[in-house]
């Protein structure tokens, strides 16, 4: 169950009484206001900070005062949204522009990003996204299900598969102007075989949808009427489709193109336009637009895993922000905050994909009668000897047509790298540990210093 937070109080300027005035030449008051306001903490946040209900009422009110002063303001439909650049956010904008949309290094060397690793993420972006949204399995199957390409077991399999597939419909998609049209076929996507079939790819058309705790029917939010939806829709693809590029920057107008995902989420949220599958929508639709704006690095990046491990804190910030007069602060510094650890995830990811670069280049330098494909998947299944392949397995892993596929294993095979087993009517593909790769694989392995092997040992989100 999770408890409601506190409101702020409906009129913050009446913090500001004869009485309270006393707190004005309080060093410790303004020193609480400005660090509160650094952290931007909630009104329900500054409960057990700051005992005294009058000096807390006070604190308040100057912290609004202040974040009004600073203020980025958005109309939309009859919403009027703000949010304020924190230190954190600007940090976080700055990171985000510097990496996911310029050319990944690591230690001075480009990183060549494989076709393999695009896949892994959506696999990883696909589970957390249903996970998060109550399907009920583990990531290990469900990525085995993906990576093999069998049919779903259950309902939360089911999810799992949406998702994966509306992933790569709006990597297809990141070119087109968002629609009405657009937006109704990815919700037919995330929720195809898994919710009343009248509701699938189409908006709602009544007012009994709420957000509830499944606990104990606690109404979190209330979306607004049905009614509303056309005109909101029509609103969000015209606020998708407008070019900031060549705007004058300091007008006023112009919106960062990750805040601006970011905003288009929560829209989607708090008009929640579908009976179900709102949250989902509302993910793919912020993948869809920063890829759009050239962020083309987010494709490797499953921000679901990190709002997974955080679902509390994400929930809180879209209450937070409803809470306080629309104020997108809370959800922005949220939602960058999970944008910058994904990202750190994929830096260590990618250091560790830099070896496996450079053990596929070993492989090329050795195997002269190999293209860089089949020496990847040659890598891949050495370093999963204890493991059999299929060619449907290996043609989703690396997205290319099972005759591809098919091709590249027998090529393996002819080559005596792979060993080629018949299973009932199915063949398994296993590395032969008789080949003198395999030998070397075997040789004992270098010394390493305590700060590569806590690289090494890292855990890899996308195995």
């Amino acid at each position: 169950m999770q408890k409601l937070p506190e409101k702020p109080p409906v009129n913050w300027a009446d913090a500001w009484t004869p009485g309270n005035a006393k707190f004005a030449d309080d060093e410790g008051f303004k020193k609480d206001v400005a660090e509160y306001n650094r952290r931007y903490l909630f009104w329900d946040e500054l409960k057990y900070r700051i005992e005294d209900p009058d000096r807390r009422k006070s604190i308040w009110g100057l912290m609004k005062f202040l974040r009004f002063m600073r203020y980025e303001r958005i109309t939309f439909a009859k919403l009027v949204l703000t949010y304020s650049f924190i230190p954190e956010i600007v940090k976080g904008l700055y990171t985000i522009d510097r990496y996911l949309s310029g050319t990944i290094q690591i230690h001075n060397k480009t990183i060549r990003m494989e076709q393999s690793y695009i896949i892994n993420s959506l696999m990883e972006e696909a589970i957390a996204s249903s996970i998060l949204e109550g399907a009920a399995t583990t990531r290990k199957a469900a990525k085995e299900m993906l990576q093999k390409g069998r049919k779903p077991k259950n309902h939360a399999e089911q999810m799992i598969l949406n998702n994966y597939e509306a992933m790569k419909f709006i990597r297809e998609k990141k070119e087109s102007p968002l629609t009405p049209e657009l937006i109704l076929e990815i919700h037919r996507i995330v929720t195809k075989g898994t919710i009343d079939e009248s509701y699938v790819g189409k908006f709602r058309k009544e007012n009994d949808i709420v957000v509830v705790d499944p606990g104990d029917g606690t109404v979190f939010h209330t979306p607004p009427d049905f009614s509303e939806i056309e005109g909101f829709i029509g609103q969000l693809c015209k606020l998708a489709n407008k070019k900031e590029e060549g705007q004058d920057r300091t007008s006023g107008d112009f919106i960062h193109p990750v805040i601006k995902g970011i905003l288009l989420h929560y829209l989607i949220g708090y008009f929640h336009p579908f009976n179900d599958g709102n949250g989902r929508t509302a993910r793919s639709i912020f993948y869809w637009y920063v890829l759009s704006r050239g962020y083309w690095l987010f494709e490797y990046m499953p921000i679901s895993r990190i709002i997974l491990h955080s679902k509390k804190k994400y929930g809180m910030a879209y209450l937070y922000t409803e809470y306080d007069d629309n104020d997108l602060t809370y959800f922005i510094k949220y939602n960058i905050s999970c944008i910058t650890q994904a990202l750190d995830d994929l830096l260590g990811y990618l250091e560790r994909k830099q070896s496996e670069q450079n053990a596929t280049r070993a492989i090329i330098k050795k195997i002269k009668d190999i293209n860089p494909r089949q020496a990847t998947i040659l890598r891949y299944v050495m370093e999963h000897s204890d493991e059999y392949f299929t060619i449907k397995q290996i043609s989703q892993m690396f997205d290319v047509v099972y005759q591809t596929a098919r091709t590249d294993l027998q090529h393996l095979v002819n080559l005596e790298y792979v060993i080629m087993e018949q299973r009932g009517r199915e063949f398994i593909f296993i590395f032969n540990e008789h080949s003198e790769l395999w030998e070397e694989k075997k040789e004992p392995a270098k010394k390493v210093d305590k700060q590569q092997k806590q690289l090494l040992d890292f855990p890899d989100p996308r195995d």
